[in-house]
């Protein structure tokens, strides 16, 4: 092989060495989150990381192949693939609005007691913010409260027992007289926490009103995750008032 042939294959080998590096970290990331060997925004960072080299592997692979000097090999191949993934996620979590607080009641949402005191939450302002409240109200407009023709106490009990059933709950705190649950949930992969909060009232209509705040720990986005939530939770406790009544 010649100096010239040598000399337009090393760029090719680099970028497949950092097109599999880029594969790696996507890979590890979530790996090490999962297994909980590093906390979760570490694990998502790490994500990124490799799907930021990733997309440079693919843009210089498509600039060498429109020159005529071929994409390159395998790791870059990868990286294009891996790249692609990545796109894909951020365009779908850029779906959603830039906040991390949901409330079905934005005027008067419930506020946080138990969470207050955990550790992780130690010195964040828990209070929800003004500004969230339009901002949902254009993209979440069915976030509602749910009315249940129970007294409160009796359907107190209801939510209770649909908060713990939904999976990767952590009820952290009852309090019947206040009307009020308390829970962490923890996503499988990353390991992220939410807060949540239900809150049950007399209704003036009658029966009694359920309201619900789920808020994430981190990031400001949340990929709709918290709104997900709120409708997946009013889906069960409907299901289980319906139950209920017969």
């Amino acid at each position: 092989m010649g100096l010239s042939s040598r000399g337009a294959a090393a760029p090719s080998r680099i970028l497949d060495g950092l097109g599999f590096t880029a594969v790696a970290l996507m890979v590890l990331g979530p790996l090490l989150a999962w297994l909980r060997l590093v906390p979760a925004l570490a694990g998502f960072a790490i994500l990124g990381l490799g799907g930021l080299i990733a997309l440079v592997v693919a843009i210089l692979g498509i600039i060498r192949a429109l020159r005529g000097r071929g994409f390159g090999g395998s790791g870059a191949l990868a990286a294009a693939i891996a790249a692609l993934v990545f796109v894909a996620l951020a365009v779908g979590g850029g779906r959603s609005p830039m906040i991390n607080d949901f409330a079905t009641d934005t005027a008067d949402p419930p506020a946080f007691k138990q969470a207050a005191t955990l550790p992780p939450n130690a010195g964040r302002d828990l209070s929800y913010p003004k500004a969230y409240a339009e901002v949902q109200a254009a993209c979440c407009s069915d976030l509602q409260p749910v009315r249940m023709a129970l007294d409160p106490p009796a359907a107190f009990t209801v939510v209770e027992a649909t908060a713990g059933a939904m999976p990767s709950w952590n009820i952290t705190r009852r309090d019947q007289q206040a009307g009020e649950i308390e829970a962490v949930a923890t996503s499988k992969l990353f390991g992220f926490q939410d807060d949540i909060i239900l809150r049950v009232r007399p209704d003036p209509a009658g029966g009694s009103r359920v309201d619900m705040r789920s808020k994430s720990r981190d990031g400001k986005g949340d990929r709709g995750v918290n709104a997900a939530r709120i409708r997946a939770f009013e889906t069960v406790l409907a299901a289980h008032a319906a139950a209920g009544s017969r």
